[in-house]
């Protein structure tokens, strides 16, 4: 990547995070699809690094956490090679400050679960109050990576439902009922809800083409898949103003890092590019 130069690797990952395939990316900018995938690779891998040894002892109070699905190479039932199939993208944000605080990539399975439910304890400093869905991999998880006299934990169960018109098959099911059970702590009643994470959801869907349904933009490689989710989620933590917290802070244009505490200022996606160089990944 040394000799292609910064206007444009900041042009690639722009359009990246825009909701841009990889072919269209390589055409808008004039240079070749495994230009755009080699880029992708290596700041997908240095976003990675940069969040897990900056994103450290967060005073987030109230954490949201949930899955989104997507796929690798084929759906599930018509997956042929190992590591094609369901693929989901676990994620934890922050409710005060939006600030995506932990996520992983990988099958739905309880081993999953636990790992990312400890990589987002070991992220946050004292006492959390924690909202999930109705996912009961969580109970486990949760008691595991924080310990059931550690934190506020509720479970919100939405129940949707069962008959739906077959114009509507790509369409949500409409939620009938909502219901909160308290697991662990004391967790405040005025603060149980998902709704926040649900939202991150739809933007990872809309922003990362990888993630956009019914098309043939779908990852064919599942570590391209979650260099992809790394890039998004650290242009949106450092890179994109948010309009609630830019609005509570007076008119002041503020990223969900501003908000936490990371950084001073909105990044530019250039100075993202600046983290391709390693000898500048931690200035």
């Amino acid at each position: 990547m040394n000799v292609l130069p910064k206007a444009k690797q900041a042009a690639i990952l722009k359009a990246l995070t825009e909701g841009t395939s990889v072919r269209a990316t390589a055409r808008m900018v004039g240079v070749s699809k495994t230009t755009v995938l080699k880029l992708l690779v290596e700041a997908g891998q240095l976003c990675a690094i940069y969040h897990d040894k900056v994103v450290r002892n967060l005073s987030c109070k109230r954490i949201q956490m949930d899955e989104i699905w997507a796929f690798v190479g084929a759906k599930q039932k018509n997956a042929k090679r190992d590591g094609d199939g369901d693929m989901w993208t676990y994620s934890a944000i922050c409710a005060d400050t939006k600030f995506m605080v932990s996520w992983f990539v990988g099958i739905r399975s309880l081993t999953n679960h636990i790992a990312f439910v400890r990589d987002a304890a070991a992220r946050v400093a004292g006492r959390i109050q924690l909202s999930t869905d109705g996912n009961l991999m969580y109970l486990t998880a949760v008691e595991v990576a924080f310990g059931p006299n550690e934190i506020d934990y509720e479970l919100l169960i939405k129940r949707y439902e069962a008959d739906r018109d077959t114009q509507a098959r790509y369409s949500p099911p409409r939620c009938v009922a909502v219901e909160s059970r308290s697991i662990f702590g004391n967790p405040d009643p005025k603060h149980i809800s998902t709704s926040f994470i649900e939202r991150s959801n739809l933007h990872l869907r809309m922003q990362s083409r990888r993630f956009t349904r019914l098309t043939n933009a779908f990852s064919r490689k599942v570590e391209n898949h979650a260099h992809a989710v790394a890039l998004h989620f650290m242009v949106y933590n450092f890179c994109r103003q948010h309009g609630t917290l830019t609005k509570q802070n007076g008119g002041i244009h503020t990223s969900p890092a501003m908000a936490a505490g990371l950084t001073g200022h909105v990044w530019k996606v250039e100075d993202l590019v600046g983290l391709l160089d390693p000898s500048r990944l931690f200035e």
